[in-house]
């Protein structure tokens, strides 16, 4: 739009010839769309006929100079026109540029608000027009008595000035502390949180290893001075709090040690080279922060992450768990120590002094720390025997704990429920429990022997009873409905059992004997990913290529069941033909 208005603005001959667009007259709407009305200069009929006549005197020079004049009156009416046009476009966008002031500021707002404002003042007018109007009323009434009561508005007025110089003290000297006392909303701040990054990831977790090292020093010092890590520290440190519990100076032996400790830390903050540590510290080597991470590096920083932190979670939600469990009477047992204790120790409180209290406290303290414990480390037998705290913490239960025992419950009630009707009603005669079970165990789609077509004693071992979730992946067959399959993955006795999820017949289960199998390893399916993989390759004979059971998540599990068994297999075979 601009080049627009500079092409226009620029049509004539020369930006001198323009006129001034203040000069020029007033244009309206209208008139942009209606043709300009041109006065034609009349020429006398003397001159019409020597334009006529092409033999007159002249005839070349007029026709000259009436082309000349019609050229210049053109060019001034594409003027008058182009300074028309910049006019009328000039106007559009300025009134543009009004509607959006206009919208931004909103007008309408304002008037309301303003309206609102002049009720205000026209409502405080009125207030104080009435009291004036009462106070006018009350002054003669006040002015009947005589002159002494004059002389006692002199002294009020006085009283008046004094009291309103104090109050200007007051608001000069304690003004600003009393608006800090002044309610006022809370801010709702929302903090904008990071994007998850590499480099930003191992950057915390340095951050935080360095903040948690003091708060770790200090725990492994106490756990030195409780073991005796070098006897004579530990000695000294049991004979002076003993001492200082037993004359009643165990509260500024502490405050003592902490004012030593900010001591030591100002003049490590100035330079002094101060190293007091009962276990001597071990420098790790600081690994420089990487600047480019590949794709598999930041997946196993994630995965690194990942498992510290839910390490970490677990544990604190196993000690937030037992110490609510233990006041919850989750086990009535523990729980009922704790009440008798909690009601001996009030009772205590309430005959005892504090002092004979605080002595107790602190000499079984001391006694606790320095030697009961060192014996109960060294001894774990007589710890699991007559340490009552550590039994009580042990033996707590977390959520999850008391999940699968009501589970285990329920489950063992269903079992013998179904056993005991099974065995009044269809439990054949002189059969063992051992093949009653082996014979009923079934799968999702029914009796296990069934499914496989194996003989009744075959069953999955105790490990995998309920099978190992996988995908089979043939790399003999061409077709991606028999390239992979889902399903469940058995280990009986002899046999591989592999049991399809698609709904079908049981020709898409497979049946490998262990005694066929050629070899046995650990399998990586996709090489991009960091880690071992979670695959498990088996070779037959009758495979060109060797099947490969991946997607599994107790990969190492599976493996080592698969492998015992195979060697014990092969192992018995061998033995019996030598």
């Amino acid at each position: 739009m601009l080049k627009r208005l500079d092409k226009i603005r620029f049509r004539g001959h020369k930006r001198d010839e323009f006129l001034d667009l203040a000069e020029s007259p007033n244009a309206s709407d209208t008139e942009c769309g209606d043709e300009i009305p041109v006065k034609i200069p009349r020429t006398s009929t003397r001159d019409n006929e020597e334009l006529r006549d092409p033999a007159g005197p002249g005839t070349i020079i007029m026709a000259s100079g009436v082309q000349d004049f019609n050229r210049t009156e053109s060019d001034r009416l594409n003027e008058i026109k182009g300074h028309l046009e910049i006019a009328l476009l000039e106007k559009h966008f300025l009134q543009e540029e009004l509607r959006k002031l206009r919208e931004e500021t909103n007008a309408e707002t304002l008037r309301q608000e303003l309206e609102k404002e002049r009720q205000r003042r026209l409502e405080l007018e009125q207030k104080v027009n009435e009291v004036l109007k009462a106070r006018t009323e009350e002054v003669p009434a006040a002015q009947q008595p005589a002159k002494p009561q004059a002389q006692a508005n002199g002294t009020d007025k006085r009283s008046h000035t004094v009291c309103s110089r104090l109050q200007k003290w007051f608001c000069d000297k304690f003004g600003e502390y009393v608006e800090d006392f002044r309610f006022q909303p809370e801010e709702n701040t929302v903090e904008t949180e990071e994007p998850l990054s590499a480099r930003r990831l191992t950057e915390n977790m340095r951050r935080l290893k360095r903040g948690a090292k003091p708060v770790t020093n200090f725990v492994k010092n106490l756990s030195a001075l409780s073991d005796w890590y070098s006897i004579y520290t530990s000695a000294i440190a049991f004979i002076i709090y003993m001492n200082a519990v037993w004359h009643g100076w165990a509260i500024p032996m502490f405050l003592f040690l902490a004012i030593l400790r900010l001591s030591l830390n100002y003049l490590i903050a100035r330079g002094w080279r101060i190293q007091w540590s009962i276990v001597p510290e071990v420098s790790e080597p600081v690994e420089p922060p990487k600047e480019d991470l590949t794709v598999s590096e930041k997946f196993q920083l994630v995965l690194d992450v990942a498992q510290k932190a839910q390490n970490l979670f677990g544990k604190m939600a196993d000690i937030l768990e037992k110490i609510k469990n233990l006041f919850m009477w989750v086990q009535p047992e523990i729980t009922q120590k704790l009440y008798f204790a909690l009601w001996a120790a009030f009772i205590a409180s309430c005959f005892l002094p504090y002092r004979i209290i605080g002595l107790a406290m602190g000499l079984y303290a001391g006694i606790k720390f320095f030697l009961i414990d060192f014996i109960f480390k060294r001894c774990p037998r007589l710890r699991a025997k007559y340490d009552t705290p550590y039994i009580i913490w042990k033996s707590l239960p977390t959520d999850p704990q008391l999940k699968e025992r009501s589970n285990a419950t329920v489950s063992r009630r269903l079992q013998t429920a179904a056993s005991r009707s099974y065995v009044g009603s269809s439990a054949p005669t002189g059969v063992s429990k051992d093949e009653d079970t082996s014979r009923f165990h079934t799968t999702k789609r029914g009796n296990f022997h069934e499914v496989f077509n194996l003989s009744e004693n075959e069953r999955p071992l105790a490990v995998c009873e309920n099978g190992w979730r996988c995908c089979l992946i043939n790399r003999d067959r061409k077709m991606p409905t028999d390239y992979i399959r889902n399903g469940v993955l058995y280990v009986t006795e002899n046999y591989l059992c592999f049991e399809s999820s698609k709904s079908g017949s049981s020709k898409r289960n497979k049946v490998i004997k262990l005694t066929d199998i050629t070899d046995i390893q650990k399998y990586k399916v996709l090489s991009v990913l960091p880690g071992s993989g979670m695959g498990i390759a088996v070779s037959t004979p009758s495979t060109q290529k060797p099947l490969v059971f991946g997607a599994m998540v107790h990969r190492d599990e599976a493996f080592e069941t698969i492998f015992n068994q195979y060697m014990k297999i092969t192992s018995a075979s061998s033995s019996s033909e030598s």
